[in-house]
């Protein structure tokens, strides 16, 4: 790697080190501005005790600032072992003082637990490796210690006046229910988001080995810079995208355990809402299949090579699949399957997670009675599958935003609730990673067809 790229990666980590610096600076200030507000509001909190913190936390942001800059001035090939060895450590001593500014204005009564999320997220996007799960761990442990210790009543425990029903912290359904909800809900995020930050910077490495070989080629060197800016304004569009999927089921799943723990259900009901949390956990989980199958798609390194595949058969082993669920609506489904076909060249799960996701937006979006038609054929050069529907149907301008990530339609979310938005973005991955082609053909509210070409082995 050259001196260039070199300062390149050193300057980069500087820049995550500062950002972190730069944000406790915003986090002390709205602190004091929560310390300020709770205490007018409740008249319960230590003031004395939380300016003390903040102030300690100031201090520590000061000493960062100062190493920061030292740092800075070294000239030594170590830099990038010594930044993210800082930025570890920063990390550490923010959810130290989180939890502690945690248990001074409520402890488990407080909300505002969930900006553990914050810690553990900032943790996949700036570090490499696994430090996400260290902070999962750290976040869970640290929670879980307040949580006994006011449940123990080993420390004090600060009530939040008319906030919410002061024997919040000695429920048992508390440590039995929420405790490891949230340890199971930070573990995932720091799953998904590892794992997409991991394929992001395994592109951008790429990307910047590229950059060194062609160091004497300014033009070819321009192209490839801005390759690495749209990489990483994808990796900043994808990361918000994420976060703002994974929100809002987390989100429901802490207010139907919060109506158990105010003590809003009794307890012939609890079930009940502790079912309906599994269901939008089960839903995150779908969405967090979705995502990890867009990476895998993005990033075919330990990959299989393709094989010869008979889609004819991985049809006909979906549709049997499928056929429950059709006759469940009272649905027509039908399967017509061209004898003689070639192969194609393909990974065999590719084909049949293609025919599922296709097959399964026709039944989820046609109405009882409604038709579902599969075929399979072949012109001169191509394997061509078609699934025609007769169910809600799309716009030209609904067309256009089709294979975008996460988009569905207005007609589509209220017609079934469930569903992450990914399935024909995946579709269109998959068909194009093998020179295919996917188009639809569509019809508001009478029905869709949608088409794939897949090239034949001659």
């Amino acid at each position: 790697m050259s001196d260039q790229l070199t300062l390149s990666l050193h300057h980069r980590f500087k820049e995550h080190t500062d950002q972190l610096i730069e944000l406790r600076w915003i986090a002390i200030a709205l602190a004091l501005v929560v310390t300020w507000l709770g205490d007018a509001v409740f008249g319960t909190l230590p003031v004395a005790e939380l300016i003390l913190l903040c102030a300690a936390e100031a201090a520590v942001n000061g000493l960062a600032h100062l190493y920061s800059r030292r740092v800075e001035l070294l000239n030594d090939a170590d830099l990038e072992r010594r930044y993210s060895r800082f930025a570890q450590l920063q990390l550490n001593v923010d959810i130290v003082f989180f939890t502690l500014f945690l248990h001074l204005t409520g402890g488990i009564e407080n909300p505002f637990y969930i900006f553990y999320f914050v810690y553990v997220t900032a943790a996949a996007v700036v570090l490499p490796g696994g430090f996400s799960y260290w902070c999962a761990a750290l976040c869970t442990a640290l929670y879980s210690l307040l949580v006994y210790l006011e449940y123990a009543h080993r420390i004090p425990h600060i009530h939040l006046v008319n906030f919410v029903s002061p024997e919040r912290y000695q429920r048992g359904l508390f440590l039995a229910v929420v405790l490891p909800s949230l340890g199971a809900t930070l573990v995932t995020c720091a799953y998904l988001a590892s794992s997409i930050a991991r394929t992001l910077r395994r592109r951008e490495q790429e990307l910047l080995d590229s950059n060194s070989s062609c160091e004497l080629r300014a033009g070819e060197l321009t192209r490839l810079n801005a390759r690495l800016a749209d990489v990483d304004k994808a990796r900043s569009q994808f990361i918000r995208l994420v976060t703002h999927e994974l929100r809002a089921p987390v989100a429901a799943i802490q207010s139907y355990l919060r109506l158990i723990l105010d003590g809003y259900v009794p307890a012939e009901k609890q079930r009940e809402i502790i079912e309906k949390s599994e269901r939008r956990a089960l839903e995150q989980l779908a969405l967090i299949g979705d995502l990890l199958d867009l990476a895998r798609l993005q990033d075919k390194r330990g990959e299989e090579e393709p094989v010869p595949v008979d889609v004819g058969p991985v049809l006909m082993g979906v549709a049997d699949l499928m056929r429950a669920r059709a006759e469940d609506k009272d649905l027509l489904f039908s399967v017509e399957v061209e004898p003689g076909l070639p192969p194609v060249k393909a990974m065999p799960e590719h084909i049949k997670r293609l025919w599922t996701n296709l097959i399964s937006n026709a039944i989820k979006y046609t109405e009882p009675g409604g038709i579902v038609v599969v075929t399979l054929a072949q012109n001169p050069n191509y394997i061509v599958g078609t699934v025609r529907d007769t169910g809600i149907g799309m716009t030209p301008e609904q067309m256009t935003h089709l294979y975008e990530e996460f988009y569905r339609t207005e007609e589509a979310k209220t017609m079934e609730r469930q569903g992450t938005g990914l399935g024909l973005s995946i579709a269109k991955r998959i068909v194009d990673s093998y020179g295919g082609r996917l188009w639809v053909e569509s019809e508001l509210g009478k029905g869709s067809r949608f088409s794939f070409a897949l090239p034949k082995m001659g």
